[in-house]
């Protein structure tokens, strides 16, 4: 193998594949970068088994020449020696030359470099996924869907299966459930499905979709989602991101959100999210993260913490609506300001049903998320 190529475009490819490569590989070779050439142009592969990541360089790109093929071939170099050596190469151009037993030379400018491959013929193959039926979804949506549920997954491998994000798709409805047994996010969205095209129980990692959200462009460029039996196919660009569907099935969350409310708050959703952020500071000094909410006669709501090394802070908040009984609940701060910081609505609505029943958080101009605490049990 031999080929001469633009640096900024390789490490580009290198920058998106190597989210893949583990980083303390069971076998050497998953934590490798696969190198294909052939005169079409060059594909990057990494892979830890759950996710894979595939970035396809063209020789050119209208008539700019990006890649000049001389001899095809293929390796699998170190991702992490690969990775760094690339972007700290002195000139624009680099060649990379494979010769017998997968040793690499790679020269740019004056710097040569020997290095150590790998067969690629040891390197997993890519999950076969039929793309009869592919779902397109606008990348800053999607990013944004990711944002606003992933953070309520678990981080607790006891319950793999809530580590994950579930994902339903129904009559063009895109639903996002993520929980860890003591919160809950949901993001629903309309999208662009072929006809009748549905399916329930998808549940990607937590881990898997924050590096997604990584490579998925900010603007409506569309994102095309393909998924199979165990794996899902995400097509951004030049780049195919595939993930493994984490096993086992994702419990009914329904049957525990309220409908009906005895405490019905509307509050300004900066102000509330400020006056929790101060009160967490207090809160977490004790390391309970509790933090009290009062609602008061007059309309406004107290919000405190204390801590019995450093004192206490008290804040009075001005609610826009207070219907229903007079409530006194603890909860988790952090957990309400990781709902809080998602919420993209300048009012929000929280739902209580008593000092023990999960506390719901929604925004005011639009039905498309909800998020769902557990409050404390506390004396005093």
């Amino acid at each position: 193998m031999k080929l001469t190529i633009r640096k900024d475009q390789l490490n580009d490819a290198i920058q998106q594949v190597s989210k893949a490569s583990s980083s303390r590989p069971a076998i050497p070779i998953l934590g490798g970068i696969k190198i294909d050439v052939n005169h079409q142009g060059v594909t990057l592969t990494a892979s830890d088994t759950d996710i894979s990541i595939q970035s396809f360089i063209p020789v050119e790109n209208g008539e700019f020449v990006i890649a000049k093929v001389e001899k095809p071939g293929s390796v699998v170099l170190p991702a992490k020696f690969f990775v760094e050596i690339v972007k700290k190469l002195p000139s624009e151009e680099l060649e990379l030359e494979v010769k017998e037993q997968f040793q690499t030379m790679i020269r740019s400018g004056s710097t040569d470099i020997q290095m150590v491959g790998l067969d690629p013929e040891e390197f997993p193959i890519l999950p076969t996924i039929e793309q009869s039926e592919t779902l397109a979804v606008p990348g800053d949506l999607l990013k944004s869907m990711i944002r606003q549920t992933v953070f309520a997954a678990s981080t607790s491998e006891q319950t793999p299966i809530l580590t994950g994000t579930l994902w339903n798709l129904a009559e063009g409805q895109l639903k996002f459930v993520a929980t860890d047994r003591h919160r809950l996010a949901s993001r629903t969205a309309s999208v662009e499905a072929p006809e009748g095209y549905r399916f329930s129980n998808v549940v990607i990692s937590g881990k898997t979709l924050n590096e997604l959200s990584k490579l998925v462009p900010d603007d409506h460029t569309h994102v095309d989602i393909v998924v199979a039996d165990n794996q899902v196919l995400f097509k951004v660009g030049h780049v195919l991101f595939y993930s493994r569907i984490l096993d086992g099935t994702y419990p009914d969350t329904s049957k525990i959100i309220p409908q009906t409310f005895k405490t019905e708050l509307v509050l300004p959703t900066k102000k509330l999210t400020d006056a929790i952020d101060r009160a967490y500071l207090m809160s977490r000094e004790e390391k309970t993260n509790i933090v009290r909410l009062v609602t008061q006669e007059d309309g406004t709501i107290e919000i405190s913490s204390s801590s019995t090394e450093l004192g206490r802070v008290t804040e009075q908040l001005e609610a826009k609506e207070m219907t229903g009984e007079p409530l006194r609940v603890a909860f988790n701060s952090k957990y309400m300001l990781d709902s809080l910081k998602v919420v993209d609505s300048e009012y929000l609505f929280i739902g209580f049903n008593g000092a023990m029943s999960p506390i719901i958080i929604k925004p005011t101009d639009h039905p498309h998320s909800l998020h769902l605490i557990l409050p404390y049990r506390t004396t005093g």
